[in-house]
């Protein structure tokens, strides 16, 4: 198992290397102006060149990737034109158009998205496995075509059409609750539950369609192989045949499907948080590429692909847990 672990950190870390460097040559090794872009179009040229100089873009492009690791082990100092401020590690940079480091920026939208995400999760796994499991046991009834239509009615409803009715229903013609409007948690849990009720049935039940046909494929998968003939041959109850032998069969899969979901919505439920108007990372990442914020974009794709590839190496450990033979392999 440590083999094993050591290997998929070993090539986390690879993947977050190269992707580093690729993001770093996109944005600032591609044509055009990255001081300009950084600064924004308000800036005078002094100002560009003060940037262009903080930034060492007259550097090589190999050093000027060199500062920009350096800044997220070891931090990195920048002017505000009036002061230095010195950015902390991970410095993933600095807003010169919010005067604020993207580190901070990022770190204060993170609580919204992580709300949203875990939220959502347990909403997409409770209805998804659930009606998967339920449709792999009525295979062939009314109950399983039925399930098997709403799913795929599910698939194929963008998300935003989905919160638009979610919305109209529940907030404009039922009236059963308020429009949401995002409070943190901290300030009142009881207030955040009710208000962000909404956007996780919204973004659960879009992604819950999927683990649904994935959880009924999975699961018949495994109630036709020979070990659980054998079972049933053996007088072992439907019961424990399912609970006990088809689910941990079934249940590999939607863990390395459930990983990589949460991270790729923990890097940014755009679509979502802009419906319902969440102060979180998507959104953030919307705003700065109104404005051409050139930092906060490079950051947030940055944070966005690294809770990808942390989610990916979640999802082989807990893969691995649920299946010994993976290990093996």
């Amino acid at each position: 198992m440590t083999r094993y672990l050591l290997k998929r950190l070993g090539g986390a870390l690879l993947v977050l290397l190269v992707l580093s460097v690729v993001i770093y040559a996109l944005f600032y090794v591609a044509p055009g102006d990255p001081a300009r872009l950084a600064c924004g179009e308000r800036c005078s040229p002094q100002q560009v060149a003060q940037v262009r100089e903080q930034l060492k873009l007259t550097d090589p492009v190999w050093l000027q990737y060199a500062h920009f690791i350096q800044g997220i082990f070891a931090g990195r100092d920048y002017s505000t034109g009036t002061a230095s401020l010195h950015c902390d590690a991970p410095c993933l940079g600095f807003s010169y158009q919010n005067q604020q480091q993207v580190t901070q920026l990022i770190m204060q939208r993170l609580p919204a998205t992580a709300s949203l995400a875990f939220g959502a999760m347990v909403v997409w796994l409770i209805i998804g496995v659930g009606t998967g499991l339920l449709s792999a046991l009525r295979r062939g009834g009314i109950t399983e075509r039925t399930l098997t239509l709403l799913t795929l009615a599910g698939t194929s409803t963008p998300v935003f059409i989905l919160g638009l009715l979610i919305l109209m229903v529940v907030c404009a013609y039922l009236q059963w609750l308020p429009f949401p409007s995002y409070v943190p948690l901290t300030e009142d849990p009881e207030q955040w539950a009710w208000n962000m009720l909404l956007p996780w049935f919204t973004l659960g039940l879009f992604e819950s369609a999927k683990y649904a046909r994935l959880t009924r494929s999975s699961t018949l998968e495994t109630l036709a192989e020979d070990h659980i003939r054998t079972f049933r041959a053996y007088g072992v109850g439907e019961r424990a045949v399912v609970g006990k032998h088809a689910l941990r069969g079934a249940v590999p899969p939607v863990i390395a499907l459930n990983a990589l979901d949460v991270g790729t919505v923990l890097g940014g439920a755009v679509l979502t948080e802009s419906l319902f108007g969440i102060p979180g990372i998507g959104k953030t990442l919307i705003d700065a590429v109104k404005v051409i914020d050139l930092p906060v974009v490079v950051g947030v794709v940055l944070v966005i692909g690294t809770a990808v590839v942390v989610a990916n190496v979640l999802a082989d450990l807990l893969y691995a847990v649920a299946d010994r033979r993976v290990v093996l392999q």
